[in-house]
């Protein structure tokens, strides 16, 4: 049986929806309940330590929710009572508890040195002991961060790059977690039974294929629609482990292949994605934002090939340096280069591009936009440069 056909507009519209992105927000104020509901939506927020405009995993609630206090979610990650944990999944991420079991084979590999980086994987091995002694610290004396290690590892085992590195691994092996953070956003580590609920410690760890192919319908049910490399690109699944799991929940029908037009290979719709008519919200996305990070499947569905040039060197950069997309109903009509200048508390738009076909309003939306982020931020005005073929436009609806 041949797979179904879909246009690109309607898997668009399925993507925005299974994101939270296709309708306006919803009045009223915004809380833990829905922050915790939208990260159950879209299982993780990533965190990231550029915070030239906001940190990372503050972005796509404001995207969807709109202004809210962001001590709530400070709360909900890492006060007390906990809501969610600090581990790989994207990248380093914020997940809700029901996730941990299954991302328990992952810190079981990391155990025994597979899947970390190159840097850390012995201590897996032959410098086990300097691990052993870090956690026996932490056990004893209680929770640290690497330069604690650093002012005390005077005449020890570790300097202070090992001992971020040890940190390291005993956080990607699951044998300590995040407690807090510090103002700086530097990582402070405990014992996991010192940080998470007994009874997430006490669930049952699946096999390892019940956790990939659960962890894949996750994938599935946060894009609605997508490849088998965008599936697995969600928690960051090898091609070996995916690629037989997708296949067993097509045959038990959770996803149901498609074909889109313009793609070359087959996509998978989840069983309960919505499919709606129309796309009516608006919004600024984060680099790091789930719907656009994985860039092949952006450059797919919206036609933006969209890049992050943190690294680019200044005088070869396209766009900007911190360069978020805008949303405009099923399109991304736009992006702008935004700085927060915290000191002269000024949202600073350093370029503003259009994009093709972008809707005539464009201009007249993102300026709506930009002057919520700037009050959601504290900022009093917003000062659009001259650079981009959107920015004269931008300046004057912002008057």
């Amino acid at each position: 049986m041949q797979p179904a056909t879909l246009s690109l507009a309607a898997a668009r519209r399925i993507a925005l929806a299974a994101q939270g992105l296709a309708r306006p927000r919803r009045e009223g104020p915004v809380g833990p309940r829905q922050l915790l509901g939208l990260v159950d939506r879209l299982n993780l927020h990533q965190i990231d330590s550029v915070n030239v405009l906001a940190r990372a995993h503050y972005l796509p609630a404001f995207s969807r929710l709109g202004p809210y206090p962001t001590a709530a979610l400070d709360r909900i990650a890492w006060g007390k009572p906990r809501r969610l944990f600090e581990y790989w999944a994207h990248e380093a991420s914020l997940l809700p508890f029901d996730l941990h079991p299954l991302l328990r084979w992952r810190m079981a590999r990391a155990e025994r040195g597979q899947g970390t980086w190159r840097s850390i994987a012995a201590f897996a091995h032959e410098r086990r002991a300097e691990t052993e002694g870090v956690l026996k610290r932490i056990a004893q004396d209680g929770a640290l961060a690497a330069s604690d290690l650093e002012a005390g590892g005077t005449g020890g085992w570790w300097g202070w790059s090992d001992g971020k590195r040890i940190l390291e691994w005993l956080f990607w092996s699951g044998r300590i977690t995040t407690a807090t953070r510090r103002p700086s956003f530097e990582r402070v580590y405990d014992l996991p039974e010192r940080v998470l609920p007994a009874a997430i410690l006490a669930a049952p760890t699946p096999p390892q294929v019940d956790a990939h192919r659960a962890l894949l319908e996750h994938s599935a049910r946060a894009l609605g629609i997508g490849t088998t490399g965008d599936l697995r690109d969600y928690f960051r699944l090898s091609p070996a482990d995916a690629r037989p799991r997708i296949a067993e929940l097509v045959e038990a029908g959770t996803l149901l292949p498609v074909r889109i037009q313009g793609w070359r290979d087959t996509a998978f719709l989840h069983r309960d994605s919505k499919r709606p008519r129309r796309a009516e919200a608006q919004a600024l996305l984060s680099p790091f934002d789930p719907l656009v990070w994985e860039r092949s499947r952006t450059e797919r569905l919206f036609g933006m090939r969209y890049r992050i040039e943190i690294y680019t060197p200044a005088h070869k950069r396209v766009h900007g340096y911190y360069v978020l997309p805008f949303l405009l109903r099923d399109r991304l009509a736009a992006r702008v280069d935004l700085k927060a200048d915290r000191k002269a508390r000024v949202l600073r738009v350093e370029a503003a591009h259009l994009e093709p076909e972008a809707p005539g309003d464009t201009a007249e939306r993102l300026a709506a936009e930009l002057r919520l982020m700037a009050e959601w931020l504290g900022l009093e005005r917003i000062a659009v440069a001259g650079r981009g073929g959107l920015a004269p436009a931008l300046a004057i609806c912002l008057g």
